[in-house]
């Protein structure tokens, strides 16, 4: 990727050690996806459409807290990259909030909605292991 796209929010590099970006792995986030192109000889990118991220969480092991960085993973409804993660990066939890308001807006303009569906612990699903249907005598 040589130049990045205009409605480009935030990019960045995979970090290294210390924290320095000596990677080939870069990240961009526009207004509508989430580019991720990794490799030099042998370059491969991968475009995840925001709307279809439906969590983000944040891991920061020790060596990343010294080095500054943490790891966002992304769990997605995208049929080639179901889960990914977004290496070492700086200002982490700034950027997984930022994917997460961009992730939001994008939901909202295009009127998708997620459907979570709660485990309650019995194994037909109810809450004491108890049927709701009765049959009728």
């Amino acid at each position: 990727m040589a130049k990045l796209p205009s409605n480009t929010i935030w990019s960045d590099r995979k970090r290294t050690v210390f924290g320095l970006p000596w990677s080939f792995t870069k990240y961009i986030l526009t207004d509508d996806k989430l580019l991720i192109d990794k490799g030099f000889l042998r370059q491969k990118e991968e475009e995840i459409r925001l709307y279809r991220i439906m969590d983000v969480s944040l891991s920061r092991s020790l060596f990343e807290r010294l080095d500054r960085v943490g790891t966002i993973h992304c769990c997605s409804s995208d049929r080639t990259s179901p889960e990914f993660d977004i290496r070492r990066i700086k200002h982490s939890r700034d950027v997984k909030d930022l994917i997460s308001d961009q992730v939001e807006k994008q939901r909202e303009a295009r009127g998708v909605t997620v459907r979570e569906e709660m485990y309650t612990g019995g194994p037909d699903g109810d809450h004491d292991g108890k049927n709701d249907l009765s049959e009728k005598k």
